[in-house]
């Protein structure tokens, strides 16, 4: 009975965390007006992805329409199930250093299996409660880490946007630079005027402050500057729907398909083996942990903007499940997007709806638009990406932080910049984590002190044959080999030792330990512990350090003088004043 009362309770947990957001909008309301602002909100990030999603996906190294499947199915389900209001999930520039690779090593296949197994891997953080997870990352480490992701991907467009000839798939970043080095002869200059004019017109249009979205406005003068080029000059510029072909049935066609995702079993798939599996876990895990880091940071400033509240747990759930469906619809990874989840606000929506329309209406554009799309050129493309890792980097504010962090900061941030940059996310997540934690313990360790007060402390001044130590801080394995190395040190002369624990915030096993040696270092001697905290009362009873015959635990100064005059026959230097 209780096994199914528990069960029962898990299913109502899971079942309250999702369509949070959607039930918190219509609590508040809703009405004509604010359907209208949703569904131009809608409508105008929809515009924002079309080409957002093919650029991310062509990126990884899949197709374009990939990345407009992920738009319309995980933008969908996220928007539908989660628990930000205002959150847009699609593709995101941020996955594109972890999943290159993967698409290199593994295929489409294996991308898809990845993508699958990081959302279960959401969907468990938000089931259990995780979703604060993104509070002890290190501000130093997400912006040394982004900020390294916004330059990779910008220097991964220089091959579309210059039209260069690169031979063979460099994976590694310094195989990379030396591939387009040596490629850089091949340079395209139909494609590099393309790509530039596509970047300034963004650049100016972004200036303007204008409703309509710098993407579209730069895209679209791309392509039209590549079809009069691709006329009037002798010089080519490569068309989206030169590069990429798709099979339907017995039909062959350029661009992308002009219907709508289709259902993929995926365990048909070569890569659906327990062998892959494995060795995609650490790629999933760090997918899972960048997607939960982008989402909940998204929700954040979302919320900042909006002055509204979202459930973390809530929109774990709903990009875990977005992520473990998306896949069998030919998806890529998914989270939400903070450029597109801004111009969203801006445009004024008011509810998740403005989510689920704008998965629509990028189906609905993909069904009526496909065959234009095939004119989109390759490196409009690759400089509206570059504009992309340009804004994700927040390259001004990287170089101030430089300027006023403090030193050990400032370490942790380009140790995170360089390993993302030379090796991958994996690495430099992993060390700028380990790092950032050894020099917190460092610093938390450093604000542990001992000090002999018993000349100068008002109301713990026995005379100079008992010594008393003041103890400030937290005891524990960084900090407790400093403060008892102090304490083995008293000389054997002494009557009594005093030790005023007052101040002593916690104690763990290894201070403990530490605390141990240092009581048999002074064994001949009386140790008295004086204005113990409860907690840590009962860690040090726990352990039995109170057992040893030399320790006395005291809970005054007026029960501590008493005892020192019994046993000196005289009375203290000063009266208890407390």
């Amino acid at each position: 009975m209780n096994t199914y009362f528990l069960c029962a309770n898990k299913r109502r947990g899971f079942v309250v965390l999702i369509f949070q957001a959607l039930s918190q909008s219509w609590k508040q309301g809703y009405s004509l007006s604010k359907f209208r602002a949703d569904l131009v909100s809608g409508i105008t990030v929809g515009i924002v992805a079309i080409p957002l999603g093919m650029a991310l996906a062509i990126a990884v190294g899949v197709p374009p329409q990939h990345g407009l499947y992920t738009v319309i199915v995980a933008g969908f389900l996220a928007a539908l199930l989660g628990g930000s209001r205002f959150n847009i999930t699609g593709p995101t520039a941020a996955f594109v250093v972890i999943l290159l690779p993967i698409t290199q090593k593994y295929g489409l296949s294996g991308l898809m299996l990845a993508t699958m197994m990081s959302g279960i891997i959401l969907l468990l953080m938000g089931i259990f409660r995780l979703g604060q997870l993104v509070a002890y990352v290190p501000y130093p480490v997400t912006t040394g880490f982004t900020a390294g992701i916004g330059f990779v991907i910008a220097f991964l467009q220089l091959k579309d946007l210059l039209g260069l000839h690169v031979l063979g798939s460099p994976i590694h970043f310094p195989e990379k630079v030396m591939a387009y080095s040596h490629a850089i002869s091949t340079t395209n200059y139909a494609d590099a005027l393309v790509g530039i004019i596509t970047i300034m017109t963004f650049i100016g249009w972004a200036k303007l402050k204008t409703r309509i979205p710098p993407h579209l406005v730069s895209l679209f003068v791309g392509t039209v500057l590549a079809l009069v080029v691709n006329h009037f000059s002798l010089e080519h510029v490569t068309l989206l729907g030169e590069k990429f072909t798709y099979t339907i049935g017995n039909i062959i066609g350029h661009g992308i398909p002009q219907e709508a995702p289709q259902f993929l079993p995926l365990w048909q798939s070569n890569n659906f083996n327990w062998a892959t599996v494995i060795e995609l876990m650490p790629s999933a895990l760090t997918i899972a942990m960048l997607g939960c880091i982008e989402s909940l940071l998204c929700a954040v400033v979302a919320d900042g903007m909006t002055s509204t509240k979202h459930n973390p747990n809530a929109e774990l759930v709903g990009q875990g499940l977005a992520n473990i469906v998306v896949p069998f619809f030919g998806g890529i990874p998914a989270t939400a997007a903070i450029a597109r989840t801004a111009t969203n606000i801006r445009s004024g929506a008011f509810s998740p709806l403005s989510g689920i329309i704008h998965a629509l209406f990028v189906l609905a554009a993909m069904m009526v638009l496909a065959p234009a799309l095939s004119y989109v050129p390759m490196s409009a493309l690759a400089g509206l990406l570059i504009m992309v890792a340009w804004n994700m980097s927040e390259a001004p504010h990287f170089v101030h932080t430089l300027k006023v962090a403090p030193r050990r900061d400032v370490a942790v941030l380009m140790t995170c910049f360089i390993l993302t940059i030379a090796f991958d996310m994996v690495v430099a997540v992993i060390v700028g984590l380990l790092l950032a934690g050894v020099l917190f313990i460092q610093r938390i360790a450093s604000l542990t002190t001992v000090t002999i007060t018993h000349d100068k402390h008002p109301h713990l001044n026995f005379g100079n044959d008992v010594v008393v130590y003041d103890i400030n801080g937290p005891l524990f394995f960084a900090a407790s080999e400093k403060a008892f190395s102090v304490i083995e040190q008293t000389n054997m002369a002494t009557r009594a030792v005093v030790l005023d624990f007052s101040d002593v915030s916690t104690i763990d096993i290894t201070a403990i330990h530490a605390f141990e040696l240092a009581l048999d270092r002074l064994s001949a001697l009386p140790v008295y512990l004086l204005g113990v905290l409860p907690h840590v009362e009962r860690k040090l009873e726990h352990a039995g350090v109170f057992e040893l015959a030399n320790l006395h635990l005291v809970h005054s100064i007026t029960q501590l003088q008493q005892i020192l005059v019994v046993n000196s026959g005289i009375a203290p230097h000063q009266e208890s004043t407390l």
